[in-house]
């Protein structure tokens, strides 16, 4: 049998290439580590290396639904199109009148939706979600799925900070 990780970050490049068409196969991709609950690794792109950190939640719920492939990623491009940039990726389509938010002890962020994918409303509250990464415990992103079902996910913060030290070194 597989250890955890390995098998976390194998699902986590099928969901990665279903999402994020056009970063080349699945065999291109490297991992780079496992950082407590966060896995980096890194792609080769047309448009230079892109280098991820990537979990999955600890909890969902309700547990009673399907909520497919559910991850929280941050990105780095090493061309510098983008730069710690966070993104929640649903297993299920969301519901754009009600977007996720992002809890880390008492900040909050407010997200938009855009099909499956969740990004921070204020591109200047990026950073300062990503910040609250680094020093908080455990984040809590809520969702709204298209068919109105209210959704909750619990992430792990435990290695994040160690995470997006690798990646800032690679990218």
């Amino acid at each position: 049998m597989e250890p955890v990780s390995v098998m976390r970050f194998r699902v986590l490049l099928l969901v990665l290439f279903a999402v994020f068409p056009g970063l080349g196969a699945a065999q291109d991709a490297q991992n780079r580590g496992a950082y407590g609950d966060w896995i980096v690794f890194t792609i080769n792109t047309e448009n230079g290396l892109v280098c991820y950190a990537a979990s999955r939640p600890i909890e969902m719920t309700p547990s009673s639904v399907d909520h497919g492939e559910v991850f929280f990623v941050i990105s780095t491009w090493a061309n510098g199109a983008a730069e710690e940039q966070p993104r929640f990726v649903a297993g299920y389509a969301l519901r754009p009148e009600t977007p996720p938010r992002a809890r880390i002890g008492s900040s909050r962020f407010q997200m938009f939706a855009a099909g499956q994918d969740g990004f921070v409303e204020d591109l200047e509250d990026e950073s300062d979600l990503v910040s609250q990464m680094r020093r908080g415990a455990d984040m809590r992103i809520e969702a709204t799925s298209q068919r109105g079902t209210a959704t909750a996910y619990l992430f792990s913060l435990t290695g994040v900070t160690a995470a997006l030290q690798r990646v800032d070194a690679l990218c």
